[in-house]
């Protein structure tokens, strides 16, 4: 479907409060420099369409010389986004990728049956006092998918699709909403949005998608006559006419969902399947280290150190 962003989006007192069929408050994670919110998986709901995890990094303050070092560790069978608002990371993986994450743009990692990647403040940034905000998410792979080669694609700010309407900016990170369709490519019917509301500003959830749901990262809106805090994910019922309203300081949102898989997904440490097989063969030759010889190897430029297996 096109939505034309002129035409009324609809009432949020008009959603029925039964129209949230999940509100998920992130856990809290210490990762010593700063902290994560954990929203997905959550004992309430594992994903949200394809959607298998999702955190907020941040806000986060570091002083000079300070940053984040998330040593090299592996995937399978999940794409993931790493999505800021602020800061930058520099990304390297086992495909030789080295790329810098800057806010606004998406890079896009395919696991399939194994990579490995790194995620670091780069020596640049450390060099003055620096932030850090922004979104990871992992996007489970369809089952016919899990074993696909891995890739790594990057798509700039510039690239992606946008629109600004009655106090609404909308963009476009991955998949299909309101006729537009971003540039990377994807597995699975899907959508993912980065959307600013300025005060009062109302706005709808695509509505031809099989799940949805939003995050407030900003702000405060209100829906079904509840106002919520930022910090809190929503999940709506299918096929139900959502729109929500930003609140008297305006709201930032990440919109979230797409097709249900076929079934539900093992998740373990970095590894995520339909099989547990699978997942046995990972640890396995994860633990054994002989990279380049099975599912995995290190990235070229950053080889020092590796997260080992939890045990």
């Amino acid at each position: 479907m096109s939505w034309n962003p002129t035409i009324d989006p609809g009432s949020p007192e008009m959603v029925g409060l039964g129209s949230i069929e999940t509100l998920i408050i992130p856990r809290a994670r210490d990762l010593g420099d700063f902290e994560v919110r954990r929203a997905l998986p959550a004992p309430e709901r594992q994903m949200v369409g394809p959607f298998i995890f999702f955190d907020q990094a941040g806000p986060a303050e570091f002083i000079t010389g300070k940053g984040v070092d998330v040593r090299p560790h592996p995937h399978i069978g999940l794409a993931t986004v790493t999505y800021l608002y602020r800061g930058e990371f520099q990304h390297r993986d086992s495909l030789g990728s080295n790329q810098m994450i800057l806010p606004g743009a998406v890079n896009w990692m395919v696991a399939g049956r194994g990579v490995t990647h790194s995620e670091r403040t780069s020596d640049a940034t450390r060099t003055a006092p620096h932030s850090l905000f922004g979104i990871q998410t992992w996007v489970a792979l369809p089952e016919n998918e899990e074993a696909t080669a891995p890739s790594f694609d990057h798509h700039p700010q510039a690239t992606l699709p946008e629109f600004e309407a009655e106090g609404i900016h909308f963009r476009l990170i991955l998949g299909r909403a309101f006729g537009k369709t971003a540039p990377a490519k994807v597995f699975s019917d899907i959508f993912y949005a980065d959307v600013t509301l300025q005060p009062g500003a109302r706005v709808p959830l695509p509505d031809d998608h099989e799940d949805r749901g939003l995050y407030i990262t900003e702000g405060t809106v209100s829906v079904a006559g509840q106002v919520f805090e930022s910090g809190r994910m929503m999940v709506f019922r299918p096929g139900d006419k959502i729109t929500v309203a930003a609140g008297p300081r305006g709201a930032r949102l990440m919109m979230l969902g797409g097709a249900t898989l076929n079934g539900p997904r093992y998740l373990w440490w970095n590894f995520v399947s339909s099989s547990k097989e699978r997942l046995e063969a990972a640890k396995a030759d994860w633990r054994r280290g002989a990279w380049g010889q099975g599912l995995f190897d290190l990235p070229p430029d950053d080889r020092a150190e590796f997260i080992p297996l939890p045990p």
